[in-house]
Order: C-alpha cells, then sequence, then structure tokens
C-alpha cells in the first residue's frame, strides 16, 4: 500500500468520490479534487481514472505500470519489500531453446 493512501474497492469507487452522493468519502469535497488511482498493473486503474472524469472529476487520473511499477521505482510503499529489483540496462531473460 502507498503511505497516505486510500484503498477502495472498484465496485464502490464512482459513488465513494462522487461530491453529490451521500455515501461519498470526506475527501470528496468537490469535482476539482485531485484523484490518483493505482492498481497492480495500471490497467484497471486507467478504466477507473476514465470512469471518475466521466462523472465529472476532471484531475482523476491513474500510475502507468500500476503499483509494481510504483514499487520498481522504489517509491515509498507500506508491506512487504520486493525480492529483486530489475535493472532497467538488464537484457531480457528468455527460456532458450525449447527442447525435444
Amino acid at each position: 500500500m502507498v503511505p497516505g493512501s486510500l484503498a477502495i474497492e472498484r465496485n464502490v469507487l464512482e459513488w465513494r468520490f462522487d461530491p453529490r452522493c451521500p455515501a461519498r468519502l470526506p475527501q470528496a469535497v468537490d469535482y476539482d479534487v485531485p484523484v490518483v488511482i493505482l492498481c497492480q498493473e495500471g490497467y484497471t486503474s486507467s478504466l477507473a481514472a476514465a470512469a471518475l472524469r466521466d462523472i465529472g472529476l476532471h484531475r482523476a487520473t491513474d500510475v502507468f505500470g500500476g503499483f509494481a511499477a510504483w514499487r520498481i521505482a522504489g517509491l515509498p510503499a507500506l508491506g512487504p519489500t520486493p525480492l529483486h529489483r530489475a535493472s532497467p540496462l538488464a537484457p531480457p531473460v528468455t527460456a532458450g531453446p525449447a527442447r525435444r
């Protein structure tokens, strides 16, 4: 988890951030609130940020590559430390030729 973040399930995201909704979060004070969404790899978060923009939260965005990219970049996170950071200069790992 990212320090200072909120964990919100995708299926309740829009009504938790919609300032008109009675079930909104205290942080959802208006449509100008910046919202940065993270998922594991950045796919679901892109769709979620677009959904928030559709309801009027024009500053909603997501992190390219998601939480995995966040951790690889060495940004602060709570929880277990990754076992390995791939070097951006390292060649890709391949399995080699198939054996018969």
